[in-house]
């Protein structure tokens, strides 16, 4: 057997009878019940760590490496280890994001997967945290994860991983908020931008410095990265994108999308620590790892929030960056919003599966479609994604909410879903022209003050080509033409 772990839920719940209970777990319960596969990428990144922790760079070690990574020795580790040492026949030193690459790059693996998931049990791992090169025999799993009972993870052994020392883990760490009363701005982790926006409250850029940044970014590349996200979640990960995301509500009756006010600073620290303690961190490391990746805004910088949006609008954004929260500018926040609402996405996925209709999020856009019979019970629908929001910690911006039928044109995150993934006409007509002005007036006429101009119009092609080759190939042909 390739997979381990609860076989996986599949297939909607039988709806409600009556007023009696219902037959069989419901589709939300079904929902929350699974549980998600870190997939290829999450399982490379994690044998990736354990092979470069293995005693010797030698088959039996690396066989043994991974058997004890996944709580059982599977038939296709020893095939994998035969493709990894003819790629590495020396141990790769510091490249555990290369190695794990190549990892997902083997058919071993990758068929594994897949066969895995066709019969309904995903591989899922024993542990999600790398072992540390100390633990011998692979770690000591008296405690969940091998982590709080051989110590390795401790305060000490954060300060290695994210290369600072015990004083300076404490100072970013900020556990105590001094930060955020500090007078002078020198003193400040964090620089803020404000952003006005027309006829809505304006919007914090909360940008952590130099030192701040590469920590938080360790974090995210050697800690968050190997945690598996709920299937509905397709913004800020790894294959996947807004296209992915709005590929799954193509051809739909009706197209649902709202939108969350303030998403992250509505992830409080609280679901945070839940989130490092849950991938088997020890109290004192997920509570220093939270004051990394969170932070409290100044009451000065609050008092300088510009013009925009409601009162009420104005007096619940400065309470969510008053306390501690995800900031706005940090790269740790997005996989930490992702992950701090996942059971968010368990719930919304079981009251759209409920109504025979699909769920998908990209960051605080949340999208919705399903048949005709939703489309008739629309509004209460909607009523019911907003209870579940609110229950989660969450706020819907209910001018934001969309509810389109198949005769009108239906959009997700920007994506025209109607038939197929495409852009949007206006969208097309607009880089088409251009791209006509470049050609015949030069694309100094066009530039509007992006720095590299040739790079921002390829981006943009490339982006049509992803949705549409056929208008891509054009746009693409038009570029071409264009004398730089």
């Amino acid at each position: 057997m390739d997979g381990a772990g609860p076989r996986a839920v599949r297939g909607p719940a039988r709806p409600r009878r009556g007023r009696g209970a219902p037959e069989g777990p419901t589709s939300a319960s079904a929902t929350l019940a699974r549980e998600p596969a870190p997939g290829v990428p999450g399982l490379a990144f994690l044998l990736a760590h354990a092979f470069l922790a293995a005693p010797d760079w030698r088959r039996e070690d690396l066989v043994a490496a991974g058997a004890a990574l996944l709580g059982a020795r599977r038939r296709w580790l020893g095939p994998l280890v035969r493709g990894v040492l003819a790629g590495y026949p020396r141990r790769p030193e510091g490249a555990p994001r290369e190695l794990a690459r190549w990892i997902a790059a083997q058919p071993a693996l990758t068929d594994a997967v897949a066969r895995a998931a066709a019969r309904g049990e995903p591989v899922r791992p024993a542990r999600y945290l790398p072992p540390a090169p100390e633990e011998q025999a692979f770690g000591d799993r008296s405690a969940p994860g091998g982590v709080e009972a051989s110590g390795a993870r401790d305060l000490a052994w954060l300060a290695r991983e994210v290369r600072l020392t015990p004083g300076e883990l404490d100072w970013f760490a900020d556990t105590r908020h001094w930060n955020r009363r500090a007078g002078a701005p020198a003193l400040h982790h964090y620089r803020y931008v404000w952003r006005a926006r027309p006829g809505r409250a304006p919007r914090l850029l909360e940008i952590p410095g130099i030192r701040l940044r590469t920590v938080q970014r360790r974090v995210l590349d050697h800690l968050l990265a190997p945690i598996p996200l709920h299937e509905a979640a397709h913004g800020f990960v790894p294959g996947r994108s807004a296209r992915t995301g709005a590929a799954l509500h193509t051809g739909a009756d009706v197209v649902i999308a709202l939108d969350l006010v303030s998403f992250f600073a509505r992830v409080p620290p609280g679901r945070v620590f839940g989130v490092f303690r849950q991938a088997g961190f020890p109290e004192a490391t997920a509570h220093a790892l939270t004051g990394l990746c969170t932070h409290e805004v100044p009451d000065a910088v609050l008092r300088a929030m510009p013009d925009g949006g409601s009162a009420e609008d104005r007096f619940a954004l400065a309470r969510a960056l008053r306390t501690a929260h995800l900031p706005q500018g940090a790269p740790s926040s997005p996989a930490l919003a992702n992950l701090a609402v996942r059971r968010l996405d368990a719930r919304l996925s079981g009251w759209a599966a409920a109504a025979g209709g699909s769920y998908t999020r990209y960051a605080d856009d949340l999208a919705f479609s399903g048949p005709a019979d939703l489309a008739r019970r629309a509004d209460a629908f909607v009523r019911g994604v907003e209870r579940i929001v609110v229950a989660e910690g969450h706020t819907v911006n209910r001018r934001k909410t969309r509810v389109r039928g198949a005769a009108v044109r239906q959009t997700v995150t920007g994506v025209v879903v109607n038939a197929r993934t495409n852009v949007a006409r206006t969208d097309y007509d607009a880089l088409k022209a251009i791209l006509h002005n470049c050609r015949v007036h030069g694309p100094e006429s066009q530039r509007r003050g992006q720095a590299d101009f040739r790079a921002h119009l390829a981006g943009r092609i490339s982006w049509v080509e992803s949705l549409n080759p056929q208008r891509g190939r054009r746009l693409r042909d038009a570029f071409e033409r264009i004398s730089w």
